[in-house]
């Protein structure tokens, strides 16, 4: 029999994307998701990309009727995947309270449902905005964690706290937390991929996007930074393989590999990669010029910050297969896939 995983935010850009690994290496799942930042025509899409399309139920899992009620008439869950979040980080700098009260409430929820019904085993998605601004680069699991530069990113220091705390206190639970540095790029189907509501926080979506003609002018938040050519640098990884972290996890868990009841990795390339370096990328690869404007800093963004992999490299026996060219395109695809069907 198939073990059943529980994705929350299953019809997210992440969430669609493990969705779809997670069942090619033989889960069965389910997902939960209100459809805030999502359309629950990606439950199709999952299905015409795997043969297999997931159980979805639309609600909000802040409300613990329905979370008790979903999980009553959906016995033995293996394990939980927790994506559902709110996740830009500018708009959580304008809106604390709502990113407060929706993802801590949502996580103490899934927390206190996993020990009253027994679910063994949680992923949670995190992220390296935990670490702040490191004053050491690469980062590594054991870089000390820095008061969070927006409201977003404390709310997955304070998660990855209340997980540490429930599981030390549960000794029936286990969990690792994953923190991503920044997923880019779509499946390679063209059927799932990035779609924000509004406009885009992050900066593929916003290429992507401009270069369609959907938006005049892509923004890049500031050019006087201390990096080489003054834009911010991140960790871009592919979606996909971030996806295919998910399921290691899980495997991790479910196979009693792990060496502590809670454990955290770092997901990245291990290469930092400036806002002009992937613009020139995505101009490589697509044959389009973007039109692009230098605006002033944004509020909560950090200056540089990369991952040191090796840890997940290692213990998970993960790594990432494609590289930055390879986002892109797959985005670019993604991108004129969906202004099709609109």
């Amino acid at each position: 029999m198939k073990k059943k995983i529980l994705v929350t935010g299953g019809t997210g850009y992440i969430g669609s994307h493990t969705a779809v690994e997670l069942i090619g290496s033989g889960y069965e799942v389910n997902i939960i998701d209100n459809l805030y930042n999502s359309d629950a025509e990606t439950a199709e899409r999952i299905g015409e990309i795997t043969g297999i399309k997931p159980h979805l139920e639309v609600f909000d899992i802040c409300d613990r009727k329905k979370l008790d009620g979903f999980l009553k008439k959906n016995s033995k869950i293996s394990a939980i995947i927790h994506f559902a979040a709110y996740k830009a980080v500018g708009e959580s700098v304008n809106k604390p309270l709502d990113y407060y009260r929706n993802n801590l409430d949502s996580l103490m929820n899934l927390l206190d449902a996993m020990i009253r019904f027994k679910i063994p085993a949680l992923v949670f998605s995190s992220s390296c905005t935990v670490y702040g601004q490191p004053e050491k680069l690469p980062v590594t699991e054991d870089t000390p964690i820095k008061p969070a530069t927006s409201p977003y990113g404390n709310t997955k220091r304070i998660g990855e706290e209340v997980i540490r705390d429930t599981v030390f206190a549960n000794p029936d639970l286990k969990a690792i937390s994953l923190r991503y540095f920044n997923p880019v790029g779509a499946h390679p189907s063209g059927l799932i991929g990035e779609m924000p509501r509004g406009v885009p926080e992050n900066l593929v979506p916003f290429i992507t996007q401009t270069a369609i003609g959907l938006r005049d002018m892509l923004q890049v938040f500031g050019n006087d930074y201390n990096t080489p050519d003054g834009s911010c640098i991140r960790d871009y990884l592919h979606v996909v393989d971030l996806a295919k972290a998910h399921v290691v996890a899980v495997d991790r868990l479910l196979g009693d590999k792990n060496k502590k009841r809670y454990e955290v990795f770092n997901l990245g390339t291990g290469k930092g990669v400036s806002v002009f370096e992937a613009i020139e990328s995505f101009e490589r690869v697509s044959g389009v010029k973007l039109k692009y404007k230098v605006t002033g800093r944004r509020p909560g963004d950090i200056e540089k910050i990369w991952a040191d992999p090796s840890f997940a490299n290692e213990e998970l026996g993960w790594k990432t297969e494609y590289s930055l060219d390879e986002a892109m395109r797959s985005a670019w695809k993604w991108e004129n896939s969906i202004r099709k069907k609109i």
